[in-house]
């Protein structure tokens, strides 16, 4: 934001919702000459407004509050009608209504129009979402604007609204840098769409709707994208809209104020089902704050669970698997099936699936070649395969972008590019890698950063190493696995408190865990803003090319042997430890930061940076690193 914005400040109003908070709102604008000359901007001009009620009592230990945003022409026309006309027809307006502690905040700006206070309505319920004392979050509406007069003044405008709502209102309106942070604000529904994710939603919508028409089952969509190419937002985006939007005889419908006249109208029967633990919890609150689901999460979860609860006999409509790369291959603990996509497509009319084989890390969730490529049959013979291509996590230039592949996917190692837009760097050390991760972490500008680490030291969940947590441990240097530090309070209660409060956020944002060392089982799906990644033994550099030993690797489930589908035994390892490092060098957004165990691999990485400037190749023989000029 310009620190010469001509910009000017937005007026904002609170009073009770009530009659009486109605009438105030139109008094307060004659009190001053000043307030005269504004009260268009609130009383006849487009406005935001949101209304909170307070639900907070004595036996819970944190705020909660319930939020509805909207946007109007005419503010005193659309109070009325949600203070006397909706309560009749929603008990969510009645219990708002009722409450003596419910508020009314109107928003207004002289450059408002009506396509600027639907975008920065929506951009409310992109960060309200994320916020923790909001429980119930409410608006009804797909609110998506794009090219308008003043677009470009938008955020501007709604940093100036939030920042001075977060003066008086810290506790529903945090810190922007907070928001930003949070896991809930990365994977909200609410985020604006690229092109190519738009034409993306549009063409899944499409072929859902045609699908619910014709009462078909087994419907295969698959959305193919790697990491970071914005699969989560439109999973997310998708599930907000099926649920949301009515269906009736498989018609989907937009809905503009949530009312529904007709009995007969249903909302979509629509689940979202994810493997990974810590992703899980994070859909799971989007859909409890959004009022997709309760607090029994029946339409959020793994997948399991869903396949024992569910039968074929009555399939539901719309069934969405994040990380379907995730999916079981073959039967695990509860599940005694053979393959869990296929399982889920005898349950339900249409299967949304979003894959990235890159991102697999476990031999019971390897894909054989001929498995998954008819499982792209099924889905390119109806014209279902949708691939995002873009890179939208990694702010990197495509130089850069290129060197992380050429490193992962060719196994070489080449000059590291210039990049004035992102931080990537080799350091000489674990320390002075802990030493930059932490350096960034104090920083709120750079916000969340984290230590990750190949899974070459040993760990084991729900265990201690004797009286001693799991360490990562590089000569004198060592920190503790991921899950294993508690919060260091002042008292048992107020550690009991953040205990439970972090079972909520995923493992990044827990602060304590600064001082741990993450994996693919508490990253992977998640991003940070700076990775400090720590190359373990597992990751070798030899002949001229990077290797894979298993030997080294403490991850059981990518380096036993793969029963195949011909009953005989494979070993697959060496791309499941490949894809484990893919994971791991593509969580940072703006800063990468590597050490490697192996001495090899860092020298030929350390040469890589030191070299880049003179435009240099590498070869190698005998293990021995030489050097070859381009020029």
């Amino acid at each position: 934001m310009s620190e010469n914005s001509k910009i000017s400040e937005p007026i904002i109003e609170e009073v009770p919702f009530t009659s009486d908070g109605l009438i105030e709102l139109s008094a307060n604008f004659t009190k001053t000459q000043q307030k005269s000359t504004q009260d268009q901007y609130i009383l006849t001009y487009p406005t935001v407004y949101l209304i909170h009620r307070d639900d907070n009592n004595e036996k819970v230990t944190k705020n909660h509050y319930t939020v509805y945003v909207g946007e109007t022409n005419n503010i005193r026309q659309r109070t009325v009608q949600h203070l006397t006309i909706d309560p009749k027809n929603r008990s969510d307006w009645a219990e708002m209504v009722s409450n003596e502690n419910s508020k009314m905040i109107v928003i207004g700006h002289e450059h408002f129009n009506k396509s600027m206070t639907l975008d920065i309505e929506n951009q409310f319920m992109l960060y309200l979402s994320s916020v923790e004392t909001i429980d119930h979050l409410d608006n009804r509406r797909k609110n998506e604007q794009y090219n308008y007069y003043p677009a470009n003044e938008r955020s501007e405008i709604f940093s100036k609204i939030w920042s001075k709502l977060n003066r008086k209102y810290a506790e529903i309106f945090p810190l922007e840098s907070i928001i930003r942070d949070s896991a809930l604000f990365k994977a909200s529904p609410f985020h604006k769409l690229t092109d190519e994710q738009l034409k993306a939603k549009q063409q899944i919508l499409d072929k859902v709707q045609k699908s619910l028409q014709n009462d078909e089952v087994g419907q295969l969509i698959i959305v193919q994208g790697e990491a970071g190419s914005g699969k989560t937002v439109l999973l997310s985006k998708l599930f907000y809209e099926i649920s949301k939007q009515l269906s009736t005889n498989g018609q989907l419908l937009n809905s503009e104020d949530g009312n529904v006249a007709n009995t007969d109208v249903k909302t979509a029967n629509a689940y979202l089902l994810v493997n990974h633990d810590q992703q899980l919890v994070v859909y799971q609150q989007i859909a409890i704050k959004l009022g997709i689901d309760d607090t029994r999460n029946e339409h959020v979860n793994k997948p399991t669970h869903f396949i024992n609860t569910h039968s074929s006999d009555d399939p539901v409509d719309v069934v969405l698997v994040d990380e379907a790369h995730l999916l079981w291959t073959q039967g695990k603990q509860s599940y005694r099936g053979d393959n869990q996509l296929k399982d889920l497509l005898k349950q339900a009319r249409v299967v949304i699936a979003v894959f990235d084989l890159n991102q697999v890390v476990a031999t019971n969730g390897y894909w054989e070649n001929d498995q998954y490529q008819e499982m792209l049959d099924k889905a390119t013979t109806k014209d279902n395969l949708i691939e995002l291509k873009n890179q939208m996590r990694i702010q990197a230039s495509s130089e850069t972008l290129d060197w992380l592949e050429t490193l992962i996917h060719q196994q070489r190692v080449v000059p590291i590019p210039k990049d004035n837009q992102y931080d990537l760097e080799i350091l000489s050390s674990p320390q002075e890698l802990q030493n930059k991760i932490n350096e960034n972490a104090k920083d709120t500008n750079h916000g969340l950063s984290r230590i990750l680490a190949t899974f070459d030291w040993k760990y084991v969940d729900g265990k201690k190493d004797g009286d001693d947590p799991w360490y990562v441990k590089i000569g004198d240097w060592k920190l503790p696995w991921n899950l294993q530090i508690k919060p260091s309070l002042r008292s048992n209660k107020e550690n009991r408190i953040q205990t439970k409060k972090n079972k909520s956020l995923a493992w990044a944002e827990q602060p304590q865990t600064i001082r741990e060392v993450g994996s693919t089982f508490t990253i992977q799906g998640f991003d940070l803003n700076y990775a400090g990644v720590i190359i373990g033994p597992s990751v070798k550099y030899r002949n001229g090319k990077i290797i894979f030993d298993s030997k080294c690797s403490f991850n059981k489930n990518a380096t036993h042997n793969r029963t195949i589908s011909d009953g005989s035994k494979v070993n697959v390892s060496e791309e499941l430890l490949r894809n484990e490092l893919n994971i791991l060098l593509t969580r940072g957004v703006h800063g990468l930061y590597i050490y490697a165990v192996d001495d090899q691999l860092q020298q030929v990485l350390m040469d890589a940076q030191n070299k880049s400037s003179q435009n240099l190749d590498f070869v190698a023989e005998d293990d021995d690193i030489e050097y070859k000029s381009d020029k």
